[in-house]
């Protein structure tokens, strides 16, 4: 129960203090879209506006917005929501929900009209998050559970070799077994990567000790498909600070793609995957993974840093090119792509020293 004083002192607050209070920007205008009044959260971000153009503050515009509620509010004489791009003073770019609403004078006639706007570039970061978590979820379901299976396969495989005696039949188990850990670990680690901001840990590395991981890991794997993977790396590459995780993320992602580009292919002919590493010029060095498969088409290029987007149907999770990008621009990177149908590959990832 609201004890009398605190009530008291409740009713005392002025309409002026209310709205001043109110979580939101909170201005009047008039027909050009002038601002007449402002609240104090309106001023702490922006200042004291007033007098000038709601466009000239909001989005550094001299021109007003093309579906600007205010506007639909003083012809329909109705109340307006739509979501509006602002730009703090910072230079911040924010998302706003935007409610406006007629004032009339004693004779029905709309002399200005009130304008709400929400900040909900929080909220719409969440959405976006649990929509990409719903995506990742029924997308990627089909191809964990065949991997699973595979995974079920190969033990089978296994206990019969053990049963058996055949210790042939128990490594090929073995063989599909590791696979399918491989892969399942490959899909979770780009699931967690690509849906996570994870902010990068610098360290000063020898780019060569990261490749040489990186295609270590791969070695056994290529020998099995048939596939010359080698290394190109340049013995005087200073060390540079990068995230040694992301990158082996990055090099990990590119270095499978090559792989199976080249079991796609189907022309005679040895495949060869090259990973460099080396100077690009004083201020850079880079990564490349090169290969000889089946490469690709324009509109293919154009799409591959999407997340989702797949030519491996039900095997490919779209998510290790999109997790490619995020790692290289997060360094301030460049990503370039030489690639033609049946003509192979070339991934180069140029970095700051």
């Amino acid at each position: 129960m609201i004890q009398v004083q605190n009530h008291s002192k409740v009713l005392d607050l002025s309409f002026q203090s209310i709205i001043d209070l109110l979580p939101c920007y909170l201005t009047i205008q008039d027909r050009d879209m002038r601002i007449l009044f402002a609240n104090q959260t309106f001023k702490n971000d922006f200042g004291d506006r007033v007098g000038e153009h709601c466009y000239e503050v909001y989005k550094e515009s001299s021109v007003k917005c093309p579906t600007c509620p205010l506007e639909q509010t003083f012809k329909g004489k109705k109340v307006y929501i739509n979501e509006q791009t602002f730009q703090l003073p910072q230079k911040k770019i924010c998302q706003a929900l935007v409610h406006s609403a007629p004032i009339f004078d004693d004779n029905g006639n709309i002399i200005a009209a009130v304008e709400l706007a929400i900040n909900v570039t929080d909220l719409k970061q969440v959405l976006k998050e649990l929509t990409f978590l719903g995506q990742s979820i029924a997308f990627l379901s089909h191809g964990i559970k065949n991997i699973l299976e595979g995974l079920q396969g190969g033990a089978y495989v296994v206990d019969e070799g053990i049963n058996g005696k055949d210790m042939a039949l128990a490594i090929k188990g073995w063989n599909i077994v590791k696979k399918n850990i491989f892969d399942i670990t490959d899909v979770v680690q780009n699931i967690l990567y690509a849906s996570k901001n994870r902010p990068l840990n610098y360290k000063k590395v020898s780019p060569v000790e990261i490749v040489n991981g990186s295609v270590e890991l791969f070695r056994e794997k290529a020998v099995h498909m048939g596939i010359d993977l080698q290394i190109e790396a340049a013995p005087d590459l200073p060390l540079v600070n990068i995230d040694t995780f992301a990158t082996r993320r990055m090099l990990n992602n590119l270095i499978w793609n090559a792989l199976e580009a080249c079991i796609k292919d189907n022309k005679e002919g040895s495949h060869i995957v090259v990973v460099r590493t080396g100077l690009y010029d004083k201020s850079h060095f880079h990564f490349e993974v090169e290969d000889n498969g089946i490469g690709m088409d324009e509109i293919t290029k154009g799409n591959i840093f999407e997340e989702f987007f797949s030519t491996k149907g039900s095997s490919g999770t779209g998510l290790g090119l999109a997790v490619v990008e995020k790692i290289v621009n997060k360094h301030g990177g460049v990503i370039e792509v030489e690639t033609g149908p049946g003509k192979g590959t070339l991934f180069r990832i140029i970095l700051k020293i």
